[in-house]
């Protein structure tokens, strides 16, 4: 027996800060209506906010790596115009039913190479990779999506959030789907990319309104390396894709090191992906690292701008000691040239920049995002403020509580013509979760309305809005 063959040990909770305190996984279930409302809600505003994220079903073995690693679970909170109503459920996947069998973790976190072999789970599911679509939640084609970090999502039940199966668009996309795929809300079209350990190591994809593919998956040239890839943007014209120099090495890991190997000296790249299938366009700069675009448009002279967070490295992922620097930048992105121009908009520490999505691959003037006030010392993936930015004007505005803690922001359009930002928040002192609506024009102002949740809600990643 080999090490890779040996049950990993139990990850301790109290020495992993993704495990505690406002991260502390959430193990009940509930379906509870006439929540608790302090305030007044807009009577226009009407529909669901759904917000998925990382949370063990059971401790878990060998390592956790928050963001990565995780069980999924669905939380969803619905507006009438009155009051509220609130549901959660875990996404279960073929490993978490067999782990609930077995009242306990059989898989370990990404970082550990064991696998079960069949004593443990069975023919059909040994030596198999846990699923885990963890991240984000999509609304597409009549399909509610519980996505993952380029691999096939799961569909949910829309009523109830039961999970249903693993999509695939009737085999059409069989590996899978980014965690943050964009539709274009001129066309209806969702558009995707998916990154992989081998050859072609970057692909992209197109589903129509109605859920069908329209463009079958199709290698991006020009990549030779496997890298992991976390979002994208769209315009009318690209798929916007940063490839940023983290390498996937297989070899370090079975040696004792890290899977993820950050390589600054590649420098970073974009991919212009032609919606038309044409040839890919490539610009490229210096390295830096980025999680989450804002959004991506044509300027009209030929050129792409890209508004996004940049780090300067992507810190928990690669073990870094030192604390990784991020800023709101716009790159102007020009396919004739290769050429890539990086201006500043904003600094300070900040995360999960937000538009109207309805915006998507157009011009936007107000983004929103999660940050942390000066002085602060929080666990990464915390945040005690919430930063809304006008680029026109070049303002910004914050609203916060060192008490509270913030999870993304998401706007929130009103049947009226008015629109609002939404987010989960928990107070640290009490523990309990409650939904924030903040005016879309004066977020600064403070919450308009505040829904107590029923139970505390894990801190967590990514949600949309889905208009009744």
């Amino acid at each position: 027996m080999t090490a890779f063959d040996e049950l990993p040990s139990p990850v301790d909770p109290a020495t992993n800060p993704h495990l505690r305190g406002v991260f502390e996984p959430q193990r009940a279930e509930i379906d509870s209506a006439e929540l608790e409302v302090q305030g007044e809600l807009p009577t226009t505003l009407r529909g669901s906010y759904l917000r998925n994220g990382p949370n063990m079903r059971f401790d878990p073995i060998g390592s956790y790596l928050y963001p990565i690693d995780g069980d999924a679970m669905v939380h969803r909170i619905e507006l009438d115009g009155v009051g509220a109503r609130y549901r959660n459920a875990f996404v279960r996947t073929p490993a978490l039913v067999a782990e609930e069998a077995a009242g306990r973790a059989l898989w370990p976190g990404i970082m550990t190479l064991y696998r079960p072999g069949p004593e443990v789970v069975g023919d059909d599911l040994a030596y198999s990779d846990r699923d885990l679509p963890d991240i984000n939640v999509v609304r597409h084609g009549g399909r509610l999506l519980a996505l993952a970090e380029s691999a096939p999502p799961f569909r949910l039940d829309p009523a109830d959030l039961r999970t249903v199966c693993k999509e695939t668009f009737d085999g059409v996309v069989p590996a899978g789907l980014t965690a943050h795929p964009k539709v274009d809300p001129a066309t209806g079209e969702m558009f995707s990319f998916c990154y992989s350990l081998e050859a072609p190591y970057l692909t992209w994809t197109a589903i129509g309104r109605d859920g069908v593919p329209t463009r079958p998956v199709t290698a991006v040239d020009g990549l030779d390396v496997p890298v992991m890839i976390h979002d994208m943007a769209l315009t009318a014209t690209y798929l916007v894709v940063p490839v940023c120099p983290l390498v996937f090495d297989i070899g370090a890991a079975m040696t004792g090191g890290s899977v993820l190997q950050w390589r600054p000296r590649m420098g970073a790249r974009i991919a212009l992906i032609p919606r038309d299938g044409a040839p890919v366009r490539w610009c490229s700069d210096e390295a830096f690292w980025m999680w989450h675009t804002a959004n991506a448009y044509d300027a009209g002279d030929g050129t792409v701008v890209l508004d996004y967070v940049q780090w300067d490295h992507p810190g928990v992922v690669i073990g870094a000691q030192e604390p990784a620097a991020s800023t709101l930048v716009r790159a102007v992105l020009d396919p004739a040239t290769g050429r890539m121009t990086r201006t500043e908009l904003a600094d300070g520490t900040m995360e999960f920049p937000r538009i109207d999505d309805r915006l998507i691959g157009r011009p936007h003037r107000q983004v929103a995002t999660v940050g942390e006030s000066a002085g602060s010392d929080l666990v990464g993936g915390d945040a005690d403020l919430l930063r809304w930015y006008d680029l026109d004007t070049g303002a910004g505005v914050t609203w916060g509580d060192a008490a509270l803690s913030f999870g993304e922001p998401v706007h929130l359009p009103a049947g009226d013509g008015a629109h609002y930002w939404g987010s989960i928040v928990t107070d640290r002192s009490d523990r309990t979760s409650w939904f924030y609506v903040f005016d879309g024009e004066e977020p600064h102002a403070g919450p308009r309305a505040r829904v107590r949740l029923p139970h505390r809600v894990p801190a967590g990643l990514h949600g949309a809005w889905l208009p009744g």
